[in-house]
């Protein structure tokens, strides 16, 4: 379980500029994982795996996952990202602060972790667009989008960012009775993404 220590903005966030130069001795392989920042902390940009051709799945909020400890939802990921032809996956998140329980996540969203997650976005769509290809962004947040009134705003800044490279959406399995994209967890290891309409899901 993770449980913040208290709301973002009273404490010291890394940019995410910052945290991507800092790297200390690591107890992954990191050529094999990226990890931002890259130790164990209140709040996480992106985990994931190194490939020519990832995916980046966008969840609500990280919780206690770490290379090579990747929990349920995270090996669902793996697998499905695996299956649908993506060598390697690129975890983000609507916001940033770790929470096991969403209903944790800060009451009033931090500005200044939000706007750093953005770069973070950014930075991982021209990583994914780098094979010359457009991104694919897996929309995976499921019903918990509605734990936090203001999370669908930071959507919308999202699908912007992602109309400048042209990303592709997809989701995977059931939407949810008010339209949502289905969480990862409990989903079949063989099943398939299709496309989501984002502009659609955001009116």
């Amino acid at each position: 379980m993770h449980i913040p220590s208290a709301d973002t903005d009273s404490l010291p966030i890394l940019s995410f500029d910052e945290a991507l130069r800092q790297s200390g001795p690591a107890a992954y392989d990191r050529s094999r994982w990226l990890y931002v920042p890259d130790f164990y902390t209140e709040y996480r940009y992106v985990l994931g795996t190194r490939g020519k051709n990832p995916v980046i799945c966008m969840g609500i909020n990280p919780s206690t996952a770490e290379p090579d400890r990747l929990d349920p939802t995270l090996q669902s990921v793996a697998r499905i990202s695996c299956f649908n032809g993506f060598d390697s996956f690129l975890m983000f998140n609507v916001y940033a602060q770790r929470a096991t329980r969403p209903d944790d996540m800060d009451r009033v969203p931090s500005a200044r972790l939000h706007a750093e997650n953005r770069k973070a976005f950014r930075a991982l769509l021209a990583l994914a667009a780098s094979n010359g290809s457009p991104p694919t962004v897996w929309a995976a947040w499921g019903a918990i989008i509605e734990k936090r009134p203001w999370l669908l705003d930071c959507v919308r800044d999202f699908r912007d960012d992602a109309g400048d490279f042209s990303a592709r959406w997809v989701c995977a399995g059931a939407f949810s009775k008010r339209g949502h994209p289905h969480h990862p967890l409990y989903l079949r290891k063989d099943e398939p993404f299709r496309p989501f309409d984002i502009g659609g899901y955001l009116i």
